[in-house]
């Protein structure tokens, strides 16, 4: 029996996709928002694909504050899409 993928549908574009195809961002108990590049850290998680364009549509259509029923400053989208940037220049 084939192994069952584990689908996560992006804040970005709605789109549903596996796991392992998203970046997971983190909500922690101190109202942090950060990118969890492990998957595994404590806390309310919210996915986006691996792109630039569905982080900017999940900053424009306030994805990321419907998951986690609070306002995001646009620091932390700035903060997000450079942390972004870093891991694709690895």
């Amino acid at each position: 029996m084939a192994k069952k993928v584990p689908l996560r549908q992006c804040v970005g574009c709605g789109e549903m996709k596996g796991k392992r195809d998203m970046m997971r961002v983190l909500k922690t108990a101190e109202d942090e928002i950060c990118l969890d590049v492990t998957g595994k850290k404590n806390g309310r998680g919210a996915y986006v694909c691996k792109s630039r364009e569905c982080l900017r549509k999940a900053r424009k259509n306030k994805g990321l504050e419907r998951s986690f029923k609070m306002s995001i400053p646009g620091e932390v989208y700035d903060t997000l899409e450079e942390e972004f940037n870093k891991l694709e220049a690895e």
